[in-house]
């Protein structure tokens, strides 16, 4: 390991289940293969980490919701996971978020990196919020492994939460006429949520919709193997781990017409990747579904959403800061850190 890299890397996860988890699990796998030890922290425990906080030798990774943190932290890197909602999140909770990322901007010891250029472009232009940099998520490792025999794609699939901004009430309508005039196709989704007693009212218990729960990553990978389409509606999506686990393993993803889901695979819009439109039109939502199901799937490199490759990319972010732990002054270590700019992750100042 070398000397000039953090001693431990501190990282706050999210939820059990969704992509803040997911980024988490994804960094440590990342760091641990350089060689640099790891832990996940809760967001509520984070200030009982007082002395980590402050340790300029450690590296701390802050979701979203722990940059309330970031005034008291040295080397510290501040997570825009996406873009707040106030229609699905409340205004005071928006507000808040909002408000942390902008605070964030205003101390030496803090670098903020955004999920996508997408998240990056609402917070410049919408908030005016500097993001330092742009790094993409990084694939759980399972789904990097190749399967040994292709089963039946049979299923049009759903992964995520189960609320409102996810829009998946909007798309079952279209998605059981898909399944109408498809004979043998049905519908899969996975997860948990509030919305869950409403969307199964939408099935209304035709034996064709099937409710998982939250299954194990092996169990989801597989069920993304036996997938033909992939939806999920969130029309403002900062990144989404989905549609990269889905593309990786061979699924048409259907998405919205923005987000930063696009930029996953830019050149495939129109091929592998169908873009639902924001009116969510039945007929519209449709149109899309049936040009997802009859489109050939392309591989897409993934050598850059690599754990490695992704904790690589951090690390160049973190030469960034001084042996104080604070910001250099430019040219930042960071900027000038081979093909990170050529990449176009790191956002000029």
């Amino acid at each position: 390991m070398k000397s000039e890299y953090p001693s431990k890397i501190l990282i706050t996860g999210g939820r059990e289940i969704g992509g803040v988890a997911s980024f988490a699990e994804g960094l440590r796998l990342g760091f641990n293969e350089v060689g640099i030890p790891v832990e996940t922290v809760s967001p509520s425990r984070i200030f009982r980490r007082w002395r980590d906080l402050r340790d300029p030798r450690i590296l701390k990774i802050l979701s979203t919701t722990a940059i309330y943190a970031a005034p008291f932290a040295r080397r510290s890197i501040c997570m825009a996971h996406g873009v707040a909602r106030a229609d699905s999140q409340g205004w005071w909770k928006m507000t808040a978020i909002v408000f942390s990322h902008k605070f964030a901007n205003l101390f030496s010891g803090v670098q903020v990196v955004a999920v996508s250029h997408y998240t990056a472009a609402v917070l410049r232009a919408v908030f005016n919020t500097r993001c330092d940099a742009v790094i993409l998520n990084p694939l759980k490792t399972l789904y990097l492994e190749t399967e040994s025999a292709p089963q039946p794609r049979c299923y049009v699939t759903y992964i995520g939460r189960l609320i409102a901004a996810k829009n998946l009430h909007r798309l079952l309508p279209a998605v059981r006429e898909l399944l109408d005039e498809t004979p043998g196709l049905r519908a899969c989704i996975v997860g948990e949520g509030k919305m869950r007693a409403q969307l199964e009212a939408i099935a209304a218990g035709d034996p064709r919709f099937e409710f998982k729960g939250t299954p194990s990553d092996e169990e989801v990978r597989d069920c993304l193997r036996r997938t033909r389409v992939f939806v999920s509606g969130n029309e403002v999506e900062g990144f989404g781990i989905t549609y990269l686990e889905a593309m990786s393993q061979g699924c048409i993803v259907a998405m919205p017409a923005s987000g930063g889901g696009i930029e996953i695979a830019l050149d495939q819009v129109g091929k592998s990747v169908q873009l639902l439109p924001l009116s969510w039109d039945r007929g519209e939502v449709l149109a899309t579904l049936r040009r997802a199901l009859r489109a050939s799937w392309t591989p897409i490199p993934m050598d850059r959403f690599t754990a490695r490759a992704v904790a690589d990319q951090y690390l160049a972010v973190d030469a960034g800061f001084s042996a104080g732990g604070k910001v250099r002054k430019a040219p930042c270590a960071a900027v000038s850190a081979p093909g990170l700019r050529d990449a176009g992750l790191v956002l000029p100042r």
